[in-house]
């Protein structure tokens, strides 16, 4: 009889920077394998057998989540997104990822008009076991223009003042517009990155690192309910792999 390899959780980045930083470290914590590819630019990506992945987190990036000609691998990134959930995999889909994870599930997408960066609030709309805020709002980190509407079945859990859509869940998926994976030398990196911090000032820079570090205290303890509750689920799901 053929010995089935060991399931892995699938992390798919965009760019070096945009890392899954406490997500990644909470997989690990629980001793979960874990394999991060980029397969943004590719037509037909190398994956691993879609049997043996016990979850899909989809990280952030610069691109838009229906640039397919530009970057075809999106189109694959929507089509594991779409499989994942039929078969009740779990996902998780930060800020680029969950809007690829919404338009994969019929959400639509477009530029919002004024682009949300920094901290701000986002205001708790619904409780679910995947994302349960215990304060009416708490300040998150904003890194977006596009935003998207809603998937029809899907629930809607949290709002901002600019994005309607700030985390949803449908089915055995979870879309983050905003960023609770980012501890403070990520956020430093990004800070010093052109590509994401061009048009900050000085000023604008020494300010998201002191609210960063006013915010976090509050902040961590909701990443790690979210995060430790999708690596469970990815545990779960890898020991049904294993009996099946």
């Amino acid at each position: 009889m053929e010995t089935m390899a060991k399931s892995k959780v699938l992390i798919l980045q965009h760019v070096p920077w945009e890392r899954p930083g406490r997500i990644l470290e909470t997989l690990d914590d629980v001793g979960l394998d874990t394999q991060t590819l980029n397969i943004v630019d590719e037509k037909k990506p190398d994956l691993p057998d879609f049997k043996e992945v016990s979850g899909l987190v989809i990280m952030g990036g610069p691109m838009g989540a229906l640039d397919v000609e530009k970057h075809p691998g999106l189109k694959t990134e929507a089509k594991l997104v779409r499989a994942s959930v039929s078969v009740g995999k779990p996902v998780l889909g930060i800020c680029l990822g969950h809007q690829i994870i919404a338009t994969a599930l019929g959400g639509k997408l477009s530029s919002s008009a004024v682009d949300e960066l920094g901290f701000a609030p986002i205001k708790r709309l619904d409780q679910h076991d995947y994302f349960s805020m215990w304060n009416k709002d708490v300040n998150v980190l904003h890194w977006h223009s596009d935003v998207v509407g809603l998937p029809e079945g899907a629930q809607l859990l949290a709002r901002s003042e600019k994005t309607k859509v700030q985390a949803f869940r449908f089915a055995s998926a979870l879309g983050l517009q905003f960023h609770m994976e980012v501890n403070l030398a990520m956020l430093e990196e990004w800070l010093s990155e052109p590509a994401m911090s061009g048009e900050l000032s000085k000023s604008d820079k020494k300010k998201m690192i002191s609210d960063f570090n006013e915010y976090n205290p509050q902040l961590l303890p909701l990443a790690d309910s979210v995060f430790n509750g999708f690596a469970a689920r990815c545990s779960t799901y890898s020991a049904f792999l294993e009996e099946h």
